[in-house]
């Protein structure tokens, strides 16, 4: 049981710390352009911290334990970047076929960063979850 809430925790320090890098500031010139108009003024913590908790126990039992059930850090990372690939796409083309402020470039861009921050998510929750196992059995 350790090594999931372990994992769980360290994947949680990786993927929200390269998050927050991404949104606090790099990622301003792909999204503010277009959405500016539609932004919040100030981000609402409330739904913001259901999807992290969400999606990353949606990473812990869909890649990461199989993963480590099955040793293998190449899993962790192709099955996360699919995994970030589908949903940030599901969020992203479900936004441009419905929205008027959306564009191609916000599409693009945010699936390519999704599949990024997954995969190194779950291949950093694959390492934590490998590392308790041997620790902690």
């Amino acid at each position: 049981m350790l090594k999931y809430l372990a994992s769980y925790v360290g994947t949680a320090v990786v993927f929200l710390s390269t998050d927050i890098v991404w949104l606090s500031g790099l990622s301003a010139g792909v999204y503010r352009p277009t959405l500016n108009p539609v932004l919040a003024d100030q981000v609402r913590l409330g739904p913001a911290i259901l999807f992290y908790l969400a999606y990353l126990a949606g990473m812990q039992i869909l890649v990461i334990a199989p993963a480590g059930r099955a040793g293998s850090l190449r899993q962790a990372a192709t099955h996360g970047a699919v995994l970030g690939a589908m949903a940030y796409a599901t969020y992203d083309l479900t936004n441009q076929a419905t929205l008027k402020a959306w564009s191609t470039a916000i599409t693009v861009a945010d699936i390519g960063w999704g599949t990024f921050l997954t995969a190194l998510g779950c291949s950093a929750g694959y390492l934590v979850w490998r590392w308790a196992r041997m620790r902690f059995g």
